[in-house]
């Protein structure tokens, strides 16, 4: 029985704070983060194209600079949650790996991308997620939860 707490760079202390609250003490809470390889993909594509292959190839240098902020980025949630937590790195598409690890979950905490209510609170990834998941999601806004505008959308007419 596991919260699994998806854990990214701009929304992680919001899914810490929810997992601290609502996930029961007798619960596992697992953090995950996935690294996504097309990033890493692009920057390598970036230095062979632009400065040509004369220089060394700064691949793994870049690859262990991520893993360490990964690092950084999970033990600042683990203290933030205040106690001890699983954690689980991935490499690949984040909504493939994402859906993947939750498998085993019985919850899975995703933030929000967005500041402003409507579909596009929710990118791509974690459209995916919230379609896809194997289990219960809950999911949270990344700050305060925006004031709607103009209310709720109008429903559709009726035929």
């Amino acid at each position: 029985m596991t919260v699994l707490v998806w854990i990214t760079e701009d929304t992680w202390a919001a899914c810490v704070d929810a997992a601290r609250t609502l996930a029961p003490a007798d619960r596992d809470v697992t953090l995950l983060h996935v690294l996504d390889s097309a990033a890493l993909a692009a920057a390598r594509g970036a230095f062979g194209g632009l400065l040509g292959r004369a220089a060394p190839d700064p691949t793994a240098r870049l690859e262990a600079m991520a893993d360490e902020a990964v690092t950084e980025l999970l033990d600042a949630a683990e203290d933030r949650l205040g106690r001890p937590a699983g954690r689980i790195r991935r490499h690949g598409r984040p909504e493939h790996q994402v859906t993947a690890a939750a498998r085993d979950a019985t919850l899975l905490v995703v933030a929000r991308q967005g500041a402003e209510a409507g579909p596009k609170s929710l990118g791509h990834a974690a459209r995916f997620v919230v379609d896809h998941a194997p289990c219960p999601v809950l999911l949270i806004w990344p700050g305060p939860v925006p004031a709607a505008r103009h209310g709720l959308p109008h429903p559709p007419k009726e035929r």
